[in-house]
């Protein structure tokens, strides 16, 4: 009989780990946008609590840093707080119009939920972004759409000045080059100060943005999450 039960609680062991062993999930992230770029990109794989950013909300700071200047490490810091599994810059730096990045990471039965962000240049604080997505238990693909989003910590001048910094005004930079100079600013301070989605490139003689160049209408990201099989 103790050889019985000693035999049942191995097996239940080795049962609850196999329970809890994760899966290995690929993330693929395409750019749909036709002159807008990705600032390094953030992708997390983390609790049911924890959230990057919630539209409606006020941003946190570690998202105001990343949508105004593309700086990713405050929200890093943030999600390995909690124990969350993250793929910083998995493009290598920025990621084009029409480019694809990819993260592969494991999923742990306490992080099924995966949030991915990056700021949207040439833009004042604008940002693509997921929003804890549960992650499909089924295995294979699974695709998804994304939004562009404005912060809502910075008016947005479109004046490209190499700002970037938290609180300071312009945009930091047009990597595509389409964009000129000397804007005097074409808007006042966001009517709504919590993450909403963005109204998009005004463009006109006080911007330094084109609107036929940088217009975009949502989504402005394809995602596809490939979950692997049990037996993988």
């Amino acid at each position: 009989m103790k050889k019985l039960i000693t035999g049942l609680l191995v097996a239940g062991s080795l049962s609850s780990s196999m329970a809890m062993a994760g899966k290995n999930v690929t993330v693929e992230i395409t750019n749909l946008s036709n002159a807008l770029y990705y600032t390094p990109l953030l992708v997390s794989a983390h609790n049911k609590d924890t959230h990057v950013f919630q539209v409606g909300s006020a941003a946190s700071a570690s998202l105001q840093a990343m949508a105004e200047g593309g700086d990713i490490s405050g929200l890093v810091t943030d999600l390995a707080s909690v124990g969350a599994n993250n793929v910083a810059n998995p493009a290598g730096g920025l990621l084009a119009p029409g480019a694809s990045a990819t993260a592969t990471m494991e999923i742990n039965k306490g992080n099924r939920y995966l949030s991915i962000t990056a700021m949207l240049l040439p833009t004042n604080d604008g940002f693509v972004g997921l929003d804890a997505l549960k992650i499909p238990k089924k295995g294979g693909s699974h695709t998804y759409y994304l939004n562009g989003y404005d912060a809502g910590t910075e008016a947005n001048d479109e004046i490209i000045n190499g700002g970037g910094a938290p609180g300071t005004p312009g945009i930091p930079a047009d990597p595509g080059g389409n964009s000129g100079s000397g804007a005097s600013g074409v808007t006042g301070a966001d009517h709504n100060k919590s993450v909403h989605i963005h109204r998009g490139i005004v463009g006109g003689p006080s911007s330094d943005l084109d609107g036929a160049v940088h217009s975009w209408m949502n989504p402005v990201a394809k995602v596809v999450i490939t979950v692997g099989k049990d037996d993988d």
